[in-house]
């Protein structure tokens, strides 16, 4: 096997979200900000503050799960942006990429969910009676000579994405760009507000 060389170069990351939860999100945060800003506005005394308050709780929450979870994935490594934390993981220190009832990924003795790949049973049901009808159809997977090469099964999204990351960990494990330890750092910049929120609205609840 040959060994990379140190200057192949790195492509630019792909990119794994969800587009239902991104949607979802925007969505949420529209009626956060017309009834939170209704209060702020409209309201009087503590009403205003506690409109804020919840503001400053559900915001950042409602950016953390659905609009902010992503997977970056390159040439060299993975990085997994779950709600609070990111996750870098050099593709030599993935042990696996899995989706069970949820997508994930194995490394150093860790496991870390992608937040960014839901796993739908459903959809792996509906391709899986797809499957089965296929190869009824075609004598259980047999073709004659000369007949039409058979089309790809379909397959779950999830389970799509995870052969690619799987793909993409195979092939880059032995890149020098792709060694190192997996690093996990916290998100504060979601995880403060959300608190400063929280123990706002406890003062105003209890003060009264």
């Amino acid at each position: 096997m040959t060994t990379p060389s140190p200057h192949e170069p790195v492509y630019d990351d792909r990119v794994y979200r969800s587009p239902m939860a991104v949607v979802t999100g925007v969505l949420m945060l529209a009626v956060i900000a017309w009834l939170c800003g209704d209060a702020v506005v409209r309201g009087e005394g503590p009403g205003r503050w506690i409109g804020l308050a919840i503001a400053l709780f559900a915001v950042p929450l409602t950016v953390a799960f659905t609009i902010r979870p992503a997977v970056f994935a390159n040439d060299d490594r993975m990085r997994v942006r779950n709600p609070f934390r990111v996750i870098e993981l050099p593709w030599a220190a993935v042990d696996a990429v899995r989706a069970g009832y949820s997508a994930e990924v194995l490394a150093e003795g860790s496991k870390y969910q992608l937040w960014s790949v839901p796993v739908s049973l459903r959809e792996r049901k509906k391709a899986s009676r797809q499957l089965s009808r296929r190869e009824a159809l075609s004598g259980r997977g047999t073709a004659k000579d000369g007949d039409a090469a058979p089309k790809e099964p379909e397959r779950a999204s999830a389970d799509k994405v995870v052969d690619e990351l799987r793909e993409l960990a195979e092939r880059g494990a032995a890149r020098p760009g792709a060694q190192g330890s997996v690093d996990v750092t916290w998100s504060f910049e979601i995880i403060a507000p959300a608190v400063a929120g929280v123990v706002l609205l406890i003062v105003l609840l209890v003060t009264g």
